[in-house]
């Protein structure tokens, strides 16, 4: 089970990286904005928000990476319940499909990290 909740906390790590480069590196880009849903006004009205959001998401990675590496219980916890409420909050804030991006695939690693121990 311990493997599982590592590869689960690993995509969701992964998950978040490729969060930070859309919204820091790609947000103006017309596929990027097709996911979100914006114009390409929006996107460049707020790609300086977008991208302080990309950073949080980097912090989101570097935190559940050290939580791999050091094998950190307390760690992996409490970054994946950082991305759970994110994702709540998002959901409720942005879009319900948050739910399912972000905040189920957190669920799912801290529920496989918690009953791995």
């Amino acid at each position: 089970m311990k493997i599982a909740a590592d590869v689960l906390v690993g995509i969701v790590a992964l998950l978040h990286l490729y969060f930070l480069v859309l919204e820091m590196f790609l947000w103006t880009a017309p596929r990027t904005r097709a996911a979100f849903g914006t114009t390409e006004e929006f996107a460049v009205a707020s790609k300086a928000l977008a991208a302080n959001q990309g950073l949080y998401n980097g912090f989101l990675v570097a935190g559940l990476v050290y939580g791999l590496v050091a094998g950190s219980l307390a760690f992996q916890v409490f970054f994946l319940v950082c991305v759970i409420v994110a994702g709540l909050y998002g959901a409720a804030t942005a879009s319900r499909r948050i739910l399912l991006v972000q905040a189920l695939p957190g669920a799912l690693a801290l529920a496989a990290v918690l009953l791995s121990r």
